[in-house]
């Protein structure tokens, strides 16, 4: 899926190039350009058979001087260290760009979570907890879900922690389900984040939302919420989707030129992300090769999956037509891609910035958790638009005045904060 691209030397590429644009000292990018913190572990779990397996375990802290670090937890077959290593230094970037007092983490375990039962589940996220418990914490690292991992994950893992330091203690961990310390609006917040950012793009390109066209590669719980944000904030047509297919072991792609019914789509999608083919194709959808996203006709170009999806290669399959790439995943955009992109004049929403509506939600479920206070819905959801758009603003703004790549500007963003932070309470 991710091909053969390293996730963390794309991070660090991605950064060295800013870091000379900034001209900052060698000390300071020596500091950025490595976690601060990782713990390598093994957990033991019974599975349901009786057998014992051994799962290979990470959590990866980058930088905390902003605040405690902050990042998701991923299941995913043949998780690497490199991949952790590059999603907690985007975590890093991600939070202080979006202005939320937190640092970047990450953690990732070796498995596919389509091959464990509920049981077997709560054993393994339940062994992770106990190997890493003293690590983590509300002032130290809150993990969150991410790919592979769920809502009921994540209040298993807040019950054991609560358990083994002896008290309540649901800021621990975001993410949770509603009546088990969860906020309103975490569900849907990535992606509503990621379409607030693509409607401040068009209002800044000229573009009228209600007659563009978007293709999403990716249909999990990001990818399901930006197709229905599309329709519900921008009035736009969403022409297809991609999704990986369990049982098959690849992907595939379902179309529609009027447009896709997400609702009706996520209706017939298995916790995986897995569209029903048979379901789907009875709705009167195309079932097209996995790959066939890429290259629509579309305005707005969504990858929602996972890192390395756009490369040298893949960057040629992409339409004229398209104005702007908005990457609701992490790291979807190779630096070789980059360079074609912005020969073309595409306008980029990188992901640190497209998809902080997560994180920014898990801020603030951090702080009704600590205020023992819930918000609404439509509370957490204006606050939100208010963070995103506040967001976008900041980097739109340095990307004008530095007359710089969109990426490259959410980095100053980011950086700045980041390094300011860090002479502030005298690290460097």
């Amino acid at each position: 899926m991710t091909g053969s691209t390293n996730a963390f030397q794309m991070a660090q590429a991605q950064f060295d190039k800013v870091a000379d644009q900034l001209d900052l000292a060698q000390d300071v990018r020596e500091f950025l350009r490595w976690p601060m913190r990782e713990f390598h572990f093994r957990v033991p779990v019974r599975m349901d058979d009786g057998t014992l397996r051994i799962f290979q375990a990470y959590r990866v802290q980058h930088n905390d001087v902003r605040g405690p670090n902050k990042g998701g937890l991923r299941f995913a077959a043949g998780e690497t260290v490199d991949t952790v290593r590059a999603l907690s230094m985007w975590m890093t970037w991600k939070t202080a760009v979006a202005d939320i007092p937190l640092g970047g983490g990450k953690g990732g375990v070796d498995v596919d979570p389509s091959t464990l039962s509920d049981g077997e589940k709560e054993r393994l996220v339940r062994g992770y907890v106990k190997a890493i418990w003293k690590n983590i914490g509300p002032r130290q690292d809150v993990p969150a879900p991410d790919v592979g991992t769920n809502a009921q994950m994540m209040v298993w893992m807040m019950d054991e922690y609560s358990s083994i330091v002896g008290k309540y203690t649901p800021g621990v961990i975001t993410g949770k389900p509603l009546g088990g310390g969860g906020s309103e609006g975490r569900t849907e917040a990535t992606g509503f984040g990621v379409i607030f950012t693509v409607r401040e793009a068009m209002k800044h390109l000229g573009i009228d939302p209600g007659t563009t066209t978007a293709a999403i590669q990716g249909f999990g719980n990001v990818g399901q919420f930006v197709a229905i944000g599309y329709n519900r904030f921008l009035g736009g047509k969403v022409v297809c989707v991609s999704c990986w297919d369990r049982i098959d072991k690849k992907s595939y792609t379902f179309a529609k030129e009027d447009g896709i019914d997400p609702v009706f789509l996520k209706s017939i999608t298995d916790q995986y992300g897995t569209i029903n083919k048979d379901k789907a194709r009875e709705a009167g959808y195309q079932i097209e090769d996995g790959d066939a996203w890429i290259s629509k006709d579309v305005d707005v170009l969504i990858p929602a999956a996972l890192e390395g999806q756009i490369t040298g290669d893949t960057v040629n399959k992409i339409s004229k037509q398209v104005k702007i790439l908005a990457e609701a995943a992490n790291g979807p955009t190779t630096p070789d891609a980059d360079k074609v992109l912005i020969e073309r004049g595409t306008f980029l929403i990188p992901d640190f910035l497209c998809n902080a509506g997560g994180v920014t939600v898990s801020y603030f479920e951090g702080v009704q958790n600590d205020q023992n206070f819930y918000w609404s819905k439509e509370e957490v959801s204006t606050r939100l638009d208010q963070k995103m758009t506040s967001a976008f603003s900041s980097v739109l703004n340095m990307s004008l005045a530095k007359n710089v790549y969109m990426r490259d500007a959410a980095y100053m963003v980011a950086i700045d904060k980041v390094v300011k932070a860090m002479k502030q309470r005298g690290w460097i």
